[in-house]
């Protein structure tokens, strides 16, 4: 297989290079791995492109670049100018925290995906949750890096992928703990978790400038059963199917009825 990865801590994130391992993996002795990834990290950045102006791109090494721009960017530099064909999977990764719950609509991680979903590509979203008891760990990568090839490669063979439009891609999220407390993977659907949202904490520099740093909410309360952040606490690996199709089905049939 030839193919591309990508994430949105950066190109010199320990989360890449867990994921370059992974892709070495998957690829074989007879594929490419080709690595695209922003300059700086974009995390919270979603699936934002830089549309306004020119973005640059620097040749980092072998199969390797650089983009000042957003990880959305990079995978669109990537199929359209970087790589000799268009690849056979696009991974976007290991995400340094989870995108489970809300999460997932301001991460660039899966806006990476999302853009290669768009663009006919099977793509998925790899982060990897931290907690007590991973993240003072030797490697806290330690669970993507040992159980994700064998699921991607599972996936591959076996999950729905495609679509008539919007094709499918996948968020998945690797939950808080070593490698041999992970209990499995489990499909699930985007949770919620209310108190979530993010916020600001105003600041006020010493020159009289205001300023706000923004805070997200508590990471480790469980949602609803059969969600992504529930099954993550839980010690499994959640899988969630997406698509970039935000229609709310149920509304337009009301809508449709009152219209």
């Amino acid at each position: 297989m030839r193919i591309l990865i990508t994430n949105d801590d950066g190109i010199n994130a320990p989360g890449l290079h867990t994921l370059e391992k992974i892709a070495a993996t998957l690829a074989g002795p007879d594929g490419e791995v080709w690595t695209v990834a922003p300059a700086f990290e974009q995390s919270g950045v979603g699936h934002c492109i830089s549309y306004t102006h020119p973005t640059m791109i620097s040749h980092f090494g072998t199969r390797r670049f650089a983009i000042e721009g957003s990880p959305a960017d990079c995978v669109l530099a990537g199929i359209h100018h970087v790589l000799p064909q268009k690849p056979d999977l696009i991974l976007s990764g290991v995400n340094r925290g989870n995108n489970s719950a809300e999460n997932a609509l301001y991460s660039g991680t899966l806006g990476a995906a999302m853009e290669g979903a768009l663009q006919g590509v099977r793509s998925l979203a790899l982060s990897q949750y931290f907690g007590p008891k991973n993240a003072e760990i030797a490697d806290p990568f330690e669970a993507s890096a040992i159980h994700l090839a064998p699921l991607i490669t599972r996936l591959l063979d076996t999950a729905p992928w495609g679509g008539d439009d919007y094709q499918i891609f996948y968020n998945i999220n690797v939950p808080p703990v070593p490698a041999d407390g992970v209990k499995g993977a489990a499909a699930t659907a985007q949770g919620y978790r209310g108190h979530g949202r993010f916020q600001v904490e105003p600041h006020k520099a010493p020159s009289g400038r205001q300023f706000i740093w923004v805070k997200g909410g508590a990471q480790h309360d469980p949602t609803a059963p059969g969600t992504d952040a529930a099954a993550n606490l839980d010690g499994y690996i959640s899988v969630t199917p997406m698509r970039a199709d935000l229609t709310d089905a149920d509304a337009l049939t009301a809508l449709k009825n009152t219209l």
